[in-house]
C-alpha cells in the first residue's frame, strides 16, 4: 500500500516529536510520525539527569557553557554547532515548558538547578531524577492532542527510498542522492511504501549493539545503518559514550539501570569496595570530571582490582535530601535491597550515548537531498570527541526547530515521486530459523563489548572487523532469502552499526575522547 505525507517522520523521540510540533503548527502540509513500537517507548523516556542550558545569569553566561562543551568534546568540536545549541537553548526550554515539561523549582519560583560532570556552573534544569520521563510524557500530550498529526506506532522503517530504487546506480560519490520517503513494515509484516517530500531521521541511539546499556533494546542504530546502506555521510562512530554509573545488578543489561550523573554533582563519591576514594589519581575534578575519563578510570580499577563493580558513596549525604532529590533511583535500588542512604551503590560503566551518527550541517540537513537527521541519530558536531553531560536532549530540541524551519521553508520545492516502485518480496520465504537471528544478536553483543569498548587495541578491532564480515555475509544472504521481520532488520542495522564504529576506530590513530586506545600515544591535551 502507498501513503503520501509532506513531512515523514521517522522516530519519536524529543527530536521527532518537537520537529512533528514545530511543522505541524505551520500548517504546511499532512505530518506523520513513524514509532517503531509505541510512543512512549524512546531513550528520551531513559534520560534522569536533565537539560543543560545557561539559565542563572547571575553566575553563568554562554561563553562557560561553550567553553565546557569544547573542554569535555576533547577540543574537536563543531564551534558554529556548539554556539547554535548554547545561544538557543534558553528559548527552546521555553518551548518544552510552553507544551506542558514541568521542571523542578525552588520555592522562591526560580529553577532547582544541578550540576554535573564537566560543567563549571548548576545550569542543568531537571525534573526530580526522571527528566526524560517527563518531557516524553508532555510531548506525547501534545503530539496527541494535535489533529494535524498523524501517529504510527508498531510501524518498522526498513530503508529510506532513493532513486536507487529508480534503477539508477548510485554510489558514494554520486554528486546528489535524493529522499523520497521510506519502505515500511507494518503490524501485519507487510511492507508500504511512504512517499514524501521531506523526510526526518530521528532514530535515536545505538547502545543495543553492546551487552550492557542504559539504552532500551530497540536502541539499534537503525538511522545511521539507512542512511549509510543509502550511500549517505556518516561520521564519528568511533565515539561510543560509556555512562561512568550504570547500577550492577546481573540480569538487568537492556537497558541497565542508569544512576544519574546529577547524583555526583550532588556530592557522591566513587570507591572501591575497601571504601577507597579513587578518582583523584585519575584527574584533579575527581567524581565531578568529564565521563570519558571517569568510565576509563572505573575500567582499569576493576580490571586492576579484579572486581566487577565499583561503588558510588552518597551514605554522607542527608538522607532526606537524598530521597528528595533522586526518588525514582532510591526506590529502584530499594528494590533489591539496597539503600542508598545507608550503603553504597554498586555501579559499573554502560554504552550510553553515541557522539557521531549521520553527519548534518546547521539546519539538520544530511547530505542526502530532503533527509533531514537529528537527536541521538545524527553528528551535528556539537559533542565532538565526547558529549557533556545533559547537551543531549537540548541539542535534539535545538536542532529539532532549525531543521523544522529550513524544511517549512522549502518544502514547496519538492513533489512526491510517484514513479517508486512498492516493495518486491517475490520469491522469500518464511523464516523458520528464528534461532540463527537470537544466536547472531547474541555475538554482535559479544564483539563489541569484548574488543570495541571503553579500552581498544589494534589487535582487538581487527578480530572485531573479522567477526563482524562473516556476520554481515549470513545476515544478508538470510535478508534475501526470506521474508523480512523487525528483529531480522535490527539484527541488520546492528552489525551494520558494529562496522562503523569499528571502521572508524581503526581508522582514528590517537587516543581522543572517548576514543582509546593502548596502541598509539596520547594526544597533547592528555599529556600530564
Amino acid at each position: 500500500m502507498t501513503y503520501k505525507y509532506d513531512f515523514l517522520i521517522i522516530g519519536a523521540g524529543i527530536a521527532g516529536m518537537s520537529y512533528a510540533l514545530k511543522v505541524a503548527k505551520a500548517k504546511k502540509g499532512k505530518v506523520c510520525i513513524i514509532c517503531k513500537t509505541t510512543l512512549d517507548e524512546a531513550n528520551t523516556r531513559f534520560a534522569q539527569g536533565g537539560v543543560a542550558s545557561v539559565t542563572n545569569l547571575e553566575l553563568d553566561n554562554f561563553d562557560k557553557h561553550i567553553h565546557d562543551t569544547i573542554v569535555a568534546g576533547d577540543y574537536i568540536n563543531d564551534v558554529d554547532a556548539v554556539k547554535q545549541v548554547v545561544t538557543k537553548a534558553p528559548e527552546q526550554i521555553k518551548a518544552l515548558v510552553e507544551w506542558g515539561t514541568n521542571f523542578d523549582k525552588k520555592n522562591n519560583g526560580d529553577y532547582d538547578l544541578h550540576r554535573e560532570g564537566g560543567h563549571s556552573e548548576f545550569r542543568i534544569l531537571h525534573h526530580a531524577d526522571d527528566t526524560g520521563a517527563e518531557i516524553q510524557r508532555a510531548l506525547m500530550a501534545a503530539v496527541r492532542a494535535n489533529p494535524d498529526i498523524e501517529i504510527k506506532e508498531n510501524h518498522f522503517a526498513v530503508e529510506i527510498i532513493t532513486q536507487h530504487h529508480l534503477g539508477a546506480r548510485v554510489t558514494r560519490r554520486s554528486p546528489y542522492i535524493y529522499c523520497y520517503g521510506a519502505y515500511v513494515l507494518n503490524p501485519e509484516n507487510k511492507v508500504d511504501t511512504y512517499l514524501s517530500r521531506v523526510t526526518v531521521m530521528c532514530t535515536g541511539g545505538c547502545g543495543a549493539v553492546y551487552q550492557t546499556t542504559t539504552n532500551p533494546v530497540i536502541a539499534t542504530g537503525d538511522g545511521e545503518a539507512m542512511v549509510y546502506r543509502a550511500k549517505g555521510t556518516v561520521k564519528d562512530m568511533e565515539f561510543v559514550q560509556f555512562h561512568p554509573t550504570s547500577l550492577y545488578h546481573p540480569g538487568e543489561t537492556h537497558p541497565a539501570y542508569l544512576i544519574t550523573e546529577a547524583m555526583r554533582g550532588y556530592g557522591g563519591i566513587l570507591k572501591l569496595p575497601n571504601g577507597e576514594a579513587f578518582m583523584k589519581k585519575y584527574d584533579e575534578r575527581g567524581s565531578l570530571a568529564p565521563r570519558d575519563i571517569v568510565a576509563r578510570a572505573i575500567d582499569k580499577e576493576m580490571k586492576k582490582n579484579g572486581i566487577d563493580h565499583v561503588y558510588l558513596d552518597v551514605t554522607h549525604k542527608d538522607p532526606e535530601e537524598t530521597k528528595h532529590h533522586f526518588p525514582n533511583i532510591y526506590k529502584k535500588c530499594l528494590s533489591i535491597g539496597i539503600d542508598i542512604t545507608k550503603e553504597m551503590i554498586p555501579v559499573r560503566p554502560a554504552a550510553h550515548y553515541m557522539c557521531g551518527g549521520i553527519k548534518v550541517d546547521l539546519n539538520g540537513c544530511s547530505s542526502i537531498e530532503r533527509l533531514y537527521a537529528i537527536g541521538e541519530c545524527s553528528c551535528t558536531g556539537l559533542h565532538g570527541g565526547n558529549r557533556l553531560a545533559s547537551n543531549s536532549l537540548i541539542e535534539a530540541v535545538v536542532y529539532a526547530d532549525a531543521a523544522a524551519k529550513h524544511s517549512i521553508e522549502h518544502v514547496d520545492d519538492y513533489d512526491f515521486n510517484d514513479k517508486v516502485p512498492e516493495w518486491n518480496d517475490e520469491g522469500t520465504l518464511t523464516n523458520e530459523e528464528h534461532v540463527l537471528i537470537t544466536q547472531a544478536n547474541k555475538e554482535v553483543g559479544e564483539i563489541m563489548s569484548n574488543y570495541v569498548g571503553i579500552v581498544r587495541s589494534d589487535l582487538r578491532l581487527k578480530r572485531a572487523w573479522d567477526r563482524l564480515d562473516l556476520l554481515y555475509e549470513e545476515t544478508e544472504s538470510l535478508f534475501k532469502r526470506v521474508k523480512i521481520s523487525r528483529d531480522l532488520c535490527e539484527l541488520r542495522n546492528m552489525i551494520n552499526v558494529g562496522y562503523l564504529i569499528t571502521r572508524m576506530a581503526i581508522e582514528r590513530k590517537e587516543c581522543r575522547g572517548l576514543h582509546y586506545t593502548i596502541d598509539y600515544p596520547l594526544h597533547a591535551y592528555d599529556k600530564k
